[in-house]
């Protein structure tokens, strides 16, 4: 009998590295910006956010305008009758809900999505959700989930999204075998390369959370393993495990290294022989190799400075120092899941300095202080970076782009050199 795969040990790295912690002034968008791959994931859902005309526009611009299809999402509006009370809130929602459903009959699922306005005025959307799903049931199943940026980071939009979905996931039916789920929400074009090294090495069933339609969502139980896609999503792995499933630790599938162990922590699941996981992982991990190797030459002795943002900021990093040849100033991230990101940390370089949180001021006197050859931040403080000089990458980039997997390891190296790039391009 062929031998099972054999686990890849990383050495101490980080594991028990001293944490920054600060508790200051933020700045990262809110968790609507989520909305805005959300939308083109699940094709029959329709993202209602419940905010101010400030929100509207938040996503709007993000998303850009659609010329050749209707978005499937919008803004209803709370205004100044519904601040002073002269109107009901909860009338005039069931009233832009049903001329919403009569336009787009298409929508199947309808999330309600707060924002802080709706949750400053404590609206309950979580009844009014109930409510209108008992109504347009079974055509239309309508759920609810906070987008509101007071006291979370971008990135936890999709996190509350799919912990909300958790609950309407049908039973695991009793004597199924196990399966495999893959949690986060991917490009379709990685999906489809993740489907089918899953199917080469004979791991099956494999499902995707979310789905790309909602009629197709995964069942889930005691038979489940999962597969966090994203760094980001505590709250869906707690609300899965609560209904049985089990995680497989991993580090998250970026760059070539991090995705032959992602893959390879379902293989030893499964049981894979070790001659066949390096059959069909070889090729792939080559193409990744040459692909950044192209761009190591750009990056390798670069030092990075990470601004918190995104909660990608530990795989990133990772792939940086150990498959770029970059060097890490700080790697800042606004939370850090010491039990998600244990396999990570362990494979970052020893003596990283670590922060958790945000005190920005602080921050960018420690950037200013290190003169870093290239800053990873938001939009927020890019542009004010790059009037002193400095060369910045936009973070939120990092999350429009696909990135994940062997086919993206290329394009995942060429979005840390790039700017690299056009500063050398500026100066001559």
């Amino acid at each position: 009998m062929n031998a099972p795969v054999p686990r890849i040990e990383a050495t101490d790295g980080c594991t028990t590295a001293p944490v920054l912690r600060e508790r200051g002034q933020r700045e990262v968008f809110c968790g609507l910006t989520g909305i805005v791959w959300l939308h083109r994931k699940i094709q029959d859902a329709f993202f209602l956010v419940v905010g101010s005309r400030t929100c509207a526009h938040l996503i709007q611009s993000a998303a850009g305008v659609m010329i050749f299809a209707e978005p499937r999402f919008g803004t209803a509006i709370i205004d100044e009758r519904d601040l002073a009370g002269l109107a009901d809130i909860d009338d005039e929602l069931d009233r832009v809900v049903g001329r919403l459903l009569d336009r787009r009959p298409d929508i199947r699922l309808l999330f309600l999505v707060g924002s802080c306005p709706s949750e400053v005025i404590k609206l309950d959307l979580g009844r009014a959700a109930a409510r209108l799903s008992a109504r347009v049931a079974p055509r239309v199943r309508v759920l609810s989930y906070s987008g509101s940026g007071i006291e979370t980071t971008f990135t936890q939009g999709e996190d509350a999204c799919l912990a909300a979905l958790v609950p309407a996931l049908p039973a695991e039916p009793a004597g199924a075998a196990d399966s495999l789920l893959v949690v986060g929400a991917l490009a379709d074009v990685v999906e489809d390369q993740f489907a089918r090294l899953f199917a080469e090495l004979g791991i099956a069933p494999v499902r995707f959370l979310p789905p790309r339609r909602s009629g197709d969502l995964p069942p889930v139980g005691p038979g489940t393993r999962y597969l966090l896609a994203q760094p980001f999503l505590s709250d869906t792995a707690r609300a899965l495990e609560e209904r049985g499933a089990t995680r497989l630790d991993a580090p998250f599938p970026l760059g070539a290294e991090g995705t032959t162990l992602w893959l390879e922590a379902a293989a030893r699941a499964w049981s894979v022989p070790a001659d066949r996981f390096e059959a069909v992982t070889a090729p792939g991990r080559r193409r990744a190799e040459v692909a950044m190797a192209r761009q190591r030459e750009k990056l390798a002795g670069k030092s990075v400075f990470f601004f918190p943002d995104s909660q990608l900021e530990i795989p990133l990093a990772r792939v940086l120092a150990r498959e770029l040849g970059a060097s890490l100033v700080e790697v800042g991230t606004p939370y850090l899941h010491r039990q998600h990101l244990a396999r990570e940390l362990a494979l970052l370089p020893a003596g990283t300095m670590l922060s958790e949180g945000q005190d920005v001021d602080r921050q960018l006197d420690r950037c200013r202080d290190a003169r870093p050859d290239l800053v990873v931040c938001g939009l927020g403080l890019a542009n004010p970076l790059e009037s002193e000089g400095m060369t910045t990458k936009w973070s939120i980039e990092l999350l429009f782009t696909p990135i994940q997997g062997y086919d993206q390891a290329g394009d995942l190296a060429e979005l840390f050199a790039r700017p690299l790039v056009r500063r050398t391009r500026l100066e001559v």
